[in-house]
């Protein structure tokens, strides 16, 4: 019980200022509208650590996201499927993401580069600005002391020398080698392999020596030397291809001297190459197990691999087994692959579908742009993306997509600064300016959008102020 004193204080201040304590009524809401007006109940983010992607367009955070700090964690794999149709952002993503990575000093970047246009790669201001030469696979000038890979080179194991030759000739021919012609390859490898040592086998050496096998091959077997020969024919052909047709130049001699492994970047610039050809699987292959031999090291760096046009792996069987090895090898040296697909259907219905399933259940993160909506409810049951995101993926504006990190699905505006917008958005770099680009983005807005507007330019400035500061470390924060 109160005191009289007390009692008798109350009543004075109550008569000179009011009551002073007010009852707050209860409200009674959903919790999909608490969300909305109490910020702090919106899904947690990634944590601090790792690259700036932009803001979540909920709750306003910044959202960050870094395979290489999540891994093992809230990650089961560092692998990253990119989706979504043309002009919504997907390249922008990309390059933007490897820019900031490339800050972190432990950070080494390759991509396979299958667009662009004037002659060039879509990444080629990139590799510009950061004092790097593409990898320009072109067959024609190949011819005139242009850029080779030797699937032979020294630097890959016999045993990765013979499955490569393997996975060229079964892409070509559409089904897998059988005993016989395999039998006929792998003698007329071990033979190349034994008796050239003054200079790198190449794949001439190989079509030679199935042509001509040696006796001693075939009594060693105990079959007709004219069986050896027969057996070794259409591959013959097949390897024939890559010396002297449409592919000859860019494989059939020693690797060029000065391809530098050790760079930041290293962009193979495809974009000569007709993406829907046979040629392309071809060449991804060969990239795939070059790179798997000759730039995977246990040496701690964190690597990243991005693939442009990635049905094209995905869709050939053999391909796709070769890479879906490599994501298992790469996981435990640090490796992260990054497939760009425009439509999940390209893959998920195509001649590779057991394979290609296998390699999107690696891809831990996925990250979905605006699509039409039944390619939007096919990309959500296929990924087990909720019903609240499967319904806004077909009004998503540019520039924003829906991300899936293991479970955590949030809605990202990306951001791009200033410094990186001339960089990305390479398509109209080539034939404007800054200022018209920015005169472009002005008139693209209305009225009604001015206050955030205003917003995204002090987001998009604290972005370009931390990714500017932030000291390279591996053990950096940027947020």
């Amino acid at each position: 019980m109160r005191d009289p004193l007390s009692v008798l204080t109350d009543a004075f201040t109550s008569f000179l200022f009011g009551k002073v304590e007010t009852t707050r009524l209860p409200v009674r809401t959903s919790t999909g509208q608490a969300q909305a007006v109490y910020l702090p109940t919106a899904a947690p983010g990634l944590g601090d650590s790792g690259v700036i992607i932009g803001r979540e367009v909920y709750s306003g955070k910044g959202y960050i996201y870094d395979p290489f700090q999540l891994y093992g964690q809230q990650l089961p794999a560092p692998h990253w499927l990119v989706l979504g149709e043309s002009g919504n952002g997907k390249s922008a993503l990309e390059k933007t993401y490897v820019l900031r990575q490339l800050r972190f000093r432990d950070r080494q970047v390759v991509v396979l580069d299958a667009q662009g246009e004037d002659g060039v790669g879509e990444w080629n201001l990139i590799a510009e600005e950061l004092g790097i030469t593409p990898i320009r696979l072109d067959p024609t000038a190949a011819l005139d002391h242009g850029i080779r890979l030797n699937p032979l080179d020294p630097a890959i194991t016999t045993t990765g020398q013979l499955a490569l030759l393997r996975t060229i000739i079964e892409v070509a021919l559409g089904h897998g080698l059988d005993e016989r012609s395999g039998f006929a390859l792998k003698v007329a490898h071990s033979y190349v392999n034994e008796t050239i040592l003054d200079r790198q086998p190449v794949l001439t050496d190989i079509v030679e020596q199935l042509r001509h096998p040696e006796p001693e091959s075939a009594e060693a077997m105990n079959v007709a030397i004219d069986d050896v020969r027969a057996w070794g024919l259409d591959v013959a052909l097949v390897i024939d291809r890559l010396v002297d047709g449409d592919l000859r130049g860019m494989f059939d001699g020693p690797t060029t001297v000065g391809i530098d492994l050790d760079a930041p970047l290293i962009v193979f610039d495809l974009s000569h190459i007709d993406r829907n050809s046979i040629a392309m699987p071809i060449l991804m292959a060969i990239v795939g197990v070059w790179l798997e031999h000759t730039w995977i090291r246990p040496d701690r760096k964190k690597r990243i691999f991005l693939v442009e046009e990635a049905w094209h792996i995905i869709n050939s069987p053999f391909v796709a087994q070769l890479f879906q090895r490599l994501l298992k090898f790469g996981r435990r040296l640090g490796l992260s692959f990054v497939a760009v697909v425009h439509h999940l259907s390209d893959v998920v219905d195509g001649a590779a579908a057991k394979e290609a399933a296998a390699i999107l259940k690696m891809a831990s993160t996925r990250t979905i742009y605006a699509q039409k909506a039944d390619e939007a409810r096919a990309t959500g049951r296929v990924l087990g993306l909720p019903r609240w995101a499967v319904e806004i993926i077909p009004t998503l504006t540019p520039g924003i997509a829906v991300w899936d990190v293991n479970g955590n699905v949030q809605v990202v505006k990306h951001l791009i600064t200033e410094t990186e917008r001339p960089l990305v958005f390479t398509d109209r770099a080539m034939t404007q300016s800054s200022a018209d680009l920015l005169h472009e983005d002005e008139l693209a807005d209305d009225a009604l959008r001015a206050a955030e507007r205003e917003a995204e330019a002090r987001a998009a400035a604290f972005v370009e102020q931390h990714v500017a500061d932030y000291d390279g470390s591996s053990e950096s924060t940027v947020a």
